[in-house]
């Protein structure tokens, strides 16, 4: 299912996603393995970019791609495959210049937060295989129409 971008009351995007479960996110005790979750949230991240004009043509014509440090996942409650979930992304931390960043991303059945992801990432130069700041202001401009949590911090 793809992303839906809503506009809330004060006019702020909010990037929201039904998630359609399979039988081979199971683990073994019938309920969403580990690892899926980390697999919706990439594939989150790859379709609002692509929504925001940062494809993956202009990364690769502008030589440039993400990258994670880190990405935690906190498990609160079970998803099971008959479960409708939700999942909202945000930005929680970001540099002026888009160069380092802060997502999270959280999975909701109805109101249950289920699980929260955060991931810290940054821009590499896929030629110099190198960090890199952004130079095509399409990065920063995608970056800042990010809803924010409401804790966002300014790195």
């Amino acid at each position: 299912m793809n992303t839906k971008i809503i506009k809330t009351i004060n006019d702020q995007l909010q990037f929201s996603k039904q998630l359609s479960l399979r039988w081979s996110d199971l683990d073994p005790n019938f309920h969403l393995r580990h690892s899926a979750y980390y697999d919706f949230g990439a594939q989150h991240r790859v379709e609002i970019l692509n929504q925001l004009g940062l494809t993956l043509k202009v990364m690769q014509k502008e030589h440039i791609g993400p990258i994670l440090f880190r990405e935690e996942c906190v498990f609160r409650r079970e998803i099971n495959i008959s479960d409708e979930i939700i999942m909202q992304t945000k930005m929680a931390k970001m540099k002026s210049d888009a160069s380092r960043w802060s997502i999270v991303h959280e999975f909701y059945r109805e109101d249950t937060l289920c699980a929260v992801i955060t991931v810290e990432g940054a821009w590499m130069d896929t030629k110099l295989r190198k960090l890199a700041t952004p130079t095509p202001q399409v990065v920063v401009d995608a970056l800042n129409i990010f809803p924010k949590t409401a804790d966002f911090i300014e790195l």
